[in-house]
């Protein structure tokens, strides 16, 4: 029986800057998914999700530069306009590793709707910086323009800040489950999802960023996924990250990552999210979660290269 595997992929994996080619993107995804190609190739059923935090900063900056002509768009469909974006880049390089290997198969995008909740705390404290560093005047000016939040960021300058609400459901799980059980690679979920809300019996888009990672473990969830693998920039989960006491976690129990949660070891702003999907996921049925990088696809599969969480 085929093993199914959701892959949480970065968006700083398809994209390294502001003035970066899009066809250099594209020789980068079409290096990055040969790993991923060869385990469909093997057997699985596979949906990919993917970050979008370059290609959306970079939709909103050319907004900015061209708000004296054009009106700028909302965060969510600027979400849905990146989600179409890196989907069209995933499928051209799927589809040509296919060809190149002589592999039976398809891939499809579902631009994907993801629903939260209205009264999620989040709303009232915006945390998730999105777009360009700005001086703080311009920033707080843009803020009056344009009816922002703006916070300083780390020291590099001031952003724009947007509320990052925890997903409730996927609404478009049918279609996804269908293509995935029909082995389409079914690239969704894109930047977290487009996030709506609903009022009455109508849905209606809503200006937020809902964290990949976390959408990653719901619809791995959803779909009954075998595994969840979170494609990030490092080749596995440490411990005292980057100090002299850094150690390196091969295989991990369920209640030992729990309890390096707890103390402290992974930080909200990079590796918190990944863990706390990681639980979410194998709390509700899921066998593993492996964290690795993108050029370790194969190998932590069939060599157990990067961080791998079990029950």
């Amino acid at each position: 029986m085929s093993k199914r595997l959701v892959v949480a992929l970065g968006g700083n994996a398809l994209s390294c800057g502001p003035k970066e080619e899009f066809s250099r993107q594209y020789e980068r995804s079409f290096r990055s998914l040969e790993g991923l190609v060869q385990l469909f190739r093997s057997g699985y059923e596979i949906a990919i999700t993917h970050g979008n935090g370059p290609q959306v900063g970079n939709m909103m900056r050319r907004m900015e530069l061209a708000s004296d002509e054009i009106s700028p768009l909302p965060l969510a469909v600027c979400n849905a306009l990146t989600q179409g974006e890196i989907g069209s880049l995933i499928q051209m390089a799927i589809k040509n590793l296919f060809t190149r290997y002589s592999i039976k198969g398809d891939s499809a995008t579902v631009l994907t709707e993801v629903l939260v909740d209205e009264n999620d705390p989040a709303f009232g404290n915006p945390t998730k910086f999105i777009g360009s560093f700005y001086a703080e005047d311009e920033a707080k000016l843009l803020a009056k323009r344009y009816n922002w939040v703006v916070r300083e960021d780390s020291g590099r300058g001031w952003r724009r800040v947007v509320p990052s609400p925890a997903p409730i459901d996927i609404l478009q799980k049918q279609a996804i489950e269908n293509l995935v059980a029909n082995g389409v690679i079914t690239i969704c979920a894109g930047g977290g999802g487009i996030p709506v809300i609903r009022v009455g019996q109508e849905f209606r888009w809503i200006d937020a960023v809902v964290d990949k990672d976390l959408a990653s473990s719901l619809l791995a969830r959803i779909i009954k996924a075998d595994i969840l693998l979170i494609l990030t920039a490092v080749d596995s989960v440490y411990l005292n990250f980057n100090t002299p006491q850094q150690k390196r976690l091969s295989r991990v129990s369920l209640d030992e990552i729990k309890r390096y949660y707890k103390q402290g070891h992974f930080p909200a702003g990079s590796m918190g999210p990944k863990i706390e999907s990681a639980i979410s996921f194998l709390e509700s049925g899921g066998q593993e979660v492996i964290i690795t990088s993108i050029d370790k696809v194969g190998e932590s599969i069939q060599r157990g290269v990067g961080t791998h969480i079990t029950i």
